[in-house]
């Protein structure tokens, strides 16, 4: 999920937050290939857990990034969970703005404690809501910058909980998806003051025109 405060100024902090990959590794004291441990988010007192992933995922790879890549994994998760394919593809385009490389995500943590891990940028309260009674629930939030089927996984089960809250009926100029893709951005409070008529503001807008922009492309990729 985005953090649309900070969206607009990524470029300009993409540079930063290689020089905190960089030193993490060389200040730090770790040998190359390994990976740094996560620090403490600044919403709980608990431990960092052990680095790495309890399920190892073949698609956390180094390099870039599409997420058509992921189509296979889209297709079966939003099936699970009773989303668009589409839909859930249009979003990980929207979120692949920034960096999803393992190291990185967990270097610019180190900058930036309550960053959004994984290829969906989720935050960890919003995963910790998520998990409850589903069969990722023994998982972590941080292991998702390593599995990238965890992530969307857990992105596929959060838009089918705000889908779970839509009313029948709402007076908004808005389809299901584009509030879905809203509540995905802004939470879910903000979903229904939308479907209510509330205009977004230029954050939440920019958001659902990328969108559509993505929309045909992102249908192209889920297509069996």
């Amino acid at each position: 999920m985005t953090d649309t405060r900070s969206r607009r100024r990524w470029p300009a902090v993409v540079a930063l937050a290689a020089v905190c990959y960089v030193a993490v590794r060389a200040v730090g004291g770790l040998p190359a290939g390994s990976t740094p441990r996560p620090a403490p988010s600044v919403h709980t007192s608990a431990p960092a857990p052990p680095t790495g992933p309890a399920h190892p995922s073949a698609t956390a790879t180094a390099g870039p990034y599409d997420p058509a890549d992921h189509a296979a994994q889209v297709r079966r998760r939003a099936g699970q969970a009773g989303v668009g394919a589409q839909l859930l593809m249009a979003i990980l385009y929207n979120e692949s703005y920034k960096p999803h490389e393992p190291d990185f995500e967990r270097a610019w943590q180190k900058y930036k404690p309550d960053a959004a891990f994984g290829i969906a940028n989720m935050h960890r309260a919003t995963f910790d809501a998520t998990k409850k009674d589903r069969d990722f629930a023994n998982r972590s939030w941080n292991e998702l910058p390593d599995d990238r089927d965890l992530a969307i996984e857990a992105a596929a089960w959060y838009l089918h909980d705000l889908a779970a809250v839509l009313p029948a009926h709402w007076t908004a100029p808005y389809s299901r998806d584009d509030l879905l893709a809203l509540g995905y951005n802004t939470g879910q409070g903000n979903m229904l003051a939308f479907a209510r008529g509330a205009t977004p503001g230029s954050q939440a807008q920019s958001y659902l025109d990328k969108l559509h922009e993505n929309w045909a492309k992102a249908g192209r990729a889920v297509r069996p």
